[in-house]
């Protein structure tokens, strides 16, 4: 029950106790009746709301800024959950481990680091080395949004999937050594530089750099790379290319007579699997990448991301098992997996900013030319990056293992385990934990290279 007893300013009694009675307190009735002067309900309850509008809009850009840095947060938990469709064990764990690392202390600051005042380089970020300006600073509002931590894990999650596209390639045959040094490598300088051309305003191939005349510096449009088919896949896929190369290939790939020998798959079980999780991860690598959904606007575009990342991961599907089915007369569960995978790599850069309907459509020339621009400049940068570390490792002698080790695989030669519990490798033979082995009649055994995922024949 309300304590007024007298007339406040023009207010009566009854306005007071009405007015109370639609939760305002004695303060602020008070200083409605008093200092605005408002006599009747509805003009005290209008001046009220008026009053706080300035706090609601408040609140409603705060609620909004935590949906948009959730999503992004939730975005990355998915990619990062790409890393079990990999088919690397440790070398895979180790990408996000090691990379982690790298991109914390130099990867972020060369990627996206740009002190407020300085002029922008557009070859490499220069600041925030560890995060230490994130560390020691409030971050509140639009300031936030554009350099909260947030964005680190969104960033480290897509460098840890381009860090891991390598070990395949490698498989069986890289030393332990030389590939945790890649890893570092990959994620504290050769990728970050790549995201900052692109990703960072001050980038020179990035659309965003409106530093010439509120045009991209690079034909006025810049690359439109939205989620990184370029930066994230085409990099990872390169430096797999060159350090394949360099390295050689497997024992048992070439024949006498140099015909290239198929080597089988340990489980189309587990890479259908793989698949299936690479490609839940995908609806965090791209739709995430639009890093807001708090508005219709945003969450209209994140939906017709999503859509389209689910229509050309299915087309590729398609398209591959037709395409080997004509050519092979066989339905390939394996190259169903692939194409799938292939589609989505496709999509990732124009998920964005094209319909579900169209495939080549849209645009000019110019921004054609701006895709070809990137393609060549990420190939530069990488295959030079790349190539020269391989090279050189390759020359110290540090690469590569020995074939005596790459025919025991590399579970064996280096951990002295297999995957499997309860077995062991045991000469040509495989011997299981009760003492039973799989062999033929000369003697070969087989053994699952688990580092690789795949199965092959040891030589006598």
């Amino acid at each position: 029950m309300s304590g007024f007893t007298s007339a406040i300013g023009a207010c009566s009694v009854a306005t007071l106790e009405a007015l109370a009675k639609y939760g305002l307190d004695e303060e602020t009735i008070s200083g409605l009746c008093g200092d605005n002067g408002c006599s009747d309900v509805q003009d005290c309850l209008n001046m009220h709301l008026l009053s706080n509008a300035g706090s609601v809009d408040e609140k409603a850009s705060g609620v909004a800024l935590a949906l948009d840095v959730s999503f992004i947060l939730f975005s990355g938990y998915l990619v990062f959950i790409m890393q079990l469709g990999m088919n690397i064990l440790l070398k895979n764990m180790l990408d996000a481990c090691v990379g982690a690392m790298g991109f914390y202390l130099f990867g972020y600051a060369f990627a996206y680091g740009r002190k407020e005042g300085q002029k922008s380089n557009g070859f490499i970020g220069n600041w925030n080395f560890a995060l230490s300006y994130t560390t020691q600073t409030s971050f509140s509002g639009e300031e936030f949004a554009a350099q909260g931590w947030h964005l680190f894990f969104f960033q480290w999650s897509f460098c840890a999937a381009t860090t891991s596209i390598v070990s395949g390639a490698v498989a069986e045959r890289c030393t332990f050594t030389a590939y945790l040094a890649y890893a570092f490598f990959l994620s504290s300088f050769v990728y970050p530089v790549l995201v900052h051309w692109v990703w960072d305003p001050s980038g020179w191939l990035s659309a965003f750099n409106t530093s010439r005349d509120g045009y991209a510096m690079i034909l006025r449009t810049g690359a439109v790379d939205f989620a990184g088919s370029g930066v994230v896949h085409m990099t990872g896929g390169l430096a797999a290319l060159m350090g394949a190369w360099i390295i050689g290939p497997r024992v048992g790939r070439f024949d006498e007579a140099g015909n290239v020998q198929e080597i089988k798959g340990h489980s189309a079980t587990l890479v259908v699997m793989g698949t299936f999780l690479l490609w839940f991860g995908w609806f965090g690598f791209n739709p995430g990448s639009n890093l807001t959904i708090a508005s219709q606007a945003a969450a209209t575009v994140v939906s017709r991301i999503a859509v389209c990342t689910a229509l050309a991961g299915g087309a590729g599907g398609i398209a591959m098992l037709l395409y080997k089915h004509a050519t092979t007369g066989a339905w390939d569960v394996i190259a169903v997996c692939n194409g799938i995978l292939a589609g989505l790599v496709a999509i990732t850069s124009a998920c964005s900013v094209v319909e579900p309907f169209g495939l080549f459509y849209g645009g000019h020339g110019q921004i054609l030319l701006v895709q070809f621009i990137e393609v060549l400049a990420i190939a530069g940068w990488t295959c030079s990056t790349m190539g020269a570390y391989f090279f050189a490792m390759n020359k110290a002698g540090l690469l590569r293992v020995s074939q005596e080790d790459e025919l025991a695989g590399l579970d064996v030669a280096n951990f002295n385990k297999s995957v499997r519990n309860g077995s062991a490798y045991n000469g040509s033979a495989h011997v299981n934990g009760n003492g039973n082995g799989h062999g033929n009649g000369n003697g070969n055994g087989y053994h699952n290279d688990h580092d690789g995922i795949t199965e092959k024949s040891l030589a006598p």
